[in-house]
């Protein structure tokens, strides 16, 4: 390979953008190394190897297909109240468990039927359903006919999503007392309506200190630096080496201690994180839990738990420190739902947002009794669970708030299929499969990474400046370093190979560092991405060597 066509100042300029943005440039590379390869006639033949963004190339079948047959059911349902050209009434709760069992005997040829009774079933003996009134919530929520009532979230799914959050993030130990659910248009909308409640609510202010643990998804990243918000940023870096040139990307005590500061509000981490994909270490948790119980009591943590289901025996910081935590979780890569935008905000019942509400200057309670008025008649009284469906819809809309209520079943049916036997093996299956990438990358490039038995492996991350200082020494990192800008690697896989990675940097990690998506290429791409990363590096060795390297 040869160095870019593209200059060191323009690889410089672009390198200020968003990784996510960057990656444009990237993919607009690797297109034009599709078009340009001699000798081929079809050049559909010539694939570009993505590996930049981490949407699945997998999809959870089974309960999809129970959400086909639930639209059978209840359309039926519909068809019963009041039948006439493309016109229906809205579903019955009184008999409609009957009528299911009914439907369900009479259409054994269904696809989905079967799923959808045995999760209706685990439903009702697991949480203590009255059978017709879940049957009635399913049915009216896949024809869409009524607002969401209530508003944060349909009444049984609630108890249902509750009940897998404490399997898959909890490790089925949840703590005592109740958690309350805001389902919401994804993992993405929860991070917008918790960063603009706490605002509005003042609980954070422009230019409060905030900590974020790093790496960390980008726009955790970018949102506190909007003119919004302006927070003066921590960085806990998880920066502790496995051994010489292979990053551990763990928390030392010392970048953990910074939360130890009364002066940092709130701290917000995904975990497993993004993009080195480890779960959060029990140390690590242990010393937040003692920081919370002694120096910083009203610390806001917000855990973004999206890979927990990809780490058998997975523990939310959440289940450990209820009180002061708000838990973000999105459905979109476990079950290959990006587009079906499912996710939810869980706040235990007894927190410390509430606390603060509580304990605010009179003058912030009445600007918030003015704005939450409307609402109640004791607007003090409203949680910050409800504050964040109100202001999700400017407070005025709010009895039209809620999250579609198809998408709420299809969420019911997810987390309900997760305790079948079906969704456990699903569960093993795509685990085995990000492994399997991961070890297949591993093997075209010869790099090295720490064991973790905590690692989900949905991305990875691989520092190539520690891995050119393991494999040729430290003068040969200190080469690289002085004559290329730290992206540049990436330039040259895209536009020589067709191989678009994210860099790193952008994710406030290692500026050598790239992130690679293991969740949406075929196996073999990973093992054709490590050998063209191998053979960047015998490039750059190369150009070392001819240097005057050794």
């Amino acid at each position: 390979m040869s160095k870019p066509s593209i200059s060191r100042e323009e690889i410089q300029r672009l390198s200020r953008l968003s990784p996510f943005e960057l990656k444009g440039e990237f993919i607009a590379l690797a297109e034009r190394y599709q078009a340009d390869q001699p000798g081929q006639k079809d050049k559909s033949t010539v694939h570009m190897l993505n590996a930049g963004r981490g949407n699945p190339n997998w999809v959870c079948t089974g309960p999809r297909e129970a959400m086909l047959a639930l639209g059978h059911f209840a359309l039926g349902e519909s068809r019963r109240v009041w039948t006439a050209d493309n016109l229906g009434g809205m579903p019955e709760q009184k008999g409609i468990a009957a009528r299911y069992d009914h439907f369900a005997r009479s259409h054994p040829e269904l696809p989905g039927i079967d799923l959808l009774t045995a999760c209706t079933g685990l439903a009702v003996d697991r949480f203590d359903l009255d059978r017709d009134a879940f049957l009635h919530e399913l049915a009216d929520a896949a024809i869409g006919d009524n607002y969401p009532v209530p508003d944060r979230m349909l009444t049984c799914a609630e108890q249902i999503v509750t009940g897998y959050l404490q399997d898959e993030l909890m490790d089925r130990r949840p703590p005592e007392g109740q958690l309350d659910l805001f389902a919401t248009e994804g993992g993405t909308a929860a991070m917008c309506y918790v960063f603009d409640s706490l605002m509005k609510n003042g609980i954070l202010h422009k230019g409060d200190k905030i900590a974020l643990m790093v790496p960390v998804f980008t726009p955790y990243i970018e949102i506190p630096e909007l003119d919004t918000y302006e927070f003066d940023v921590v960085l806990v870096q998880a920066s502790s080496f496995a051994e010489a040139g292979v990053r551990e990307w763990r928390y030392p005590t010392e970048e953990v201690a910074k939360l130890a500061d009364p002066a940092v509000k709130l701290v917000c981490l995904v975990n497993p994180s993004n993009p080195p994909s480890l779960a959060l270490s029990r140390r690590v948790a242990d010393q937040i839990g003692s920081i919370v119980a002694t120096d910083n009591p009203g610390l806001i943590i917000v855990t973004d738990d999206v890979y927990g289901t990809f780490v058998d025996h997975f523990r939310s910081i959440a289940a450990d420190l209820p009180r002061n935590t708000l838990l973000v979780y999105s459905y979109s890569k476990h079950y290959g739902a990006t587009g079906h935008r499912l996710g939810v905000i869980g706040l235990h019942r007894d927190n410390v947002i509430d606390d603060a509400l509580a304990a605010l200057p009179q003058a912030e309670k009445d600007r918030l009794a003015k704005r939450y008025g409307s609402l109640s008649l004791d607007p003090g009284s409203i949680r910050f669970i409800d504050r964040l469906v109100a202001d999700s819809r400017q407070v005025a809309l709010n009895h039209t708030a809620g999250l579609s209520l198809p998408q709420q079943a299809q969420l019911t049916l997810f987390s309900l299929f997760a305790m079948l036997p079906e969704g456990k093996a699903y569960k093993a299956k795509v685990q085995a499969i990000v492994k399997q990438r991961l070890d297949l990358l591993l093997e075209g490039s010869g790099m090295k990474i720490s064991e973790d038995p905590q690692r989900a492996g949905y991305y990875i991350e691989l520092d190539l400046l520690a891995e050119a200082e393991r494999t040729s020494g430290p003068d040969f990192a200190a080469y690289l370093k002085k004559n290329y800008e730290p992206t540049e690697p990436l330039f040259r896989l895209a536009e020589q190979t067709g191989v678009v990675l994210l860099n790193g940097g952008g994710f406030d990690g290692p500026e050598w560092s790239v992130r690679v998506s293991l969740a949406n290429l075929d196996d073999l791409d990973y093992l054709k991405i490590g050998h063209h990363l191998k053979a960047i590096f015998d490039d750059y060795r190369a150009e070392w060597q001819s240097a005057g390297g050794n």
